[in-house]
């Protein structure tokens, strides 16, 4: 798994890093069980303070994503990976419910906004929208 961090981007470095890790584990490209970088590695691999991943894998395991066993290190969570995907699938509705809304201000129709998704999902090489 390769994290990548941007000083350009509007979120925080900690919330950068808990997104893709998130991705990475509802993905499946980390499975239950696996291994994260301890702190201080990851920390050096991204030339960011230690004091940042703690963050970041403080808000991974309130969030359910992650265990951190003292002394021993952090590790996915396995058995809830279909309750974390729905708690992203309530926050994609939320999006879309705004998107819906503003799109009613502009007076544009539903049928204008599903062009709009498709031309987007089209557009995202990186989409995966099964």
């Amino acid at each position: 798994m390769e994290i990548i961090v941007s000083n350009a981007s509007d979120k925080p470095i900690y919330a950068q890093i808990a997104s893709q890790i998130q991705d990475a584990i509802l993905s499946g490209e980390l499975e239950a069980g696996a291994p994260l970088p301890s702190m201080r590695a990851l920390a050096n691999d991204l030339h960011i303070s230690v004091i940042t991943t703690k963050r970041a894998y403080a808000d991974l395991e309130e969030a359910g994503f992650i265990d951190t066993v003292q002394g021993k290190g952090s590790f996915v969570c396995g058995g809830n990976r279909e309750l974390l995907r729905e708690g992203r699938l309530k926050h994609v509705e939320e999006l879309l419910e705004q998107a819906v809304r503003e799109a009613s201000t502009a007076e544009i129709g539903i049928a204008e906004l599903h062009e709009m998704l498709d031309l987007i999902s089209d557009d995202d090489a990186g989409a995966s929208l099964a």
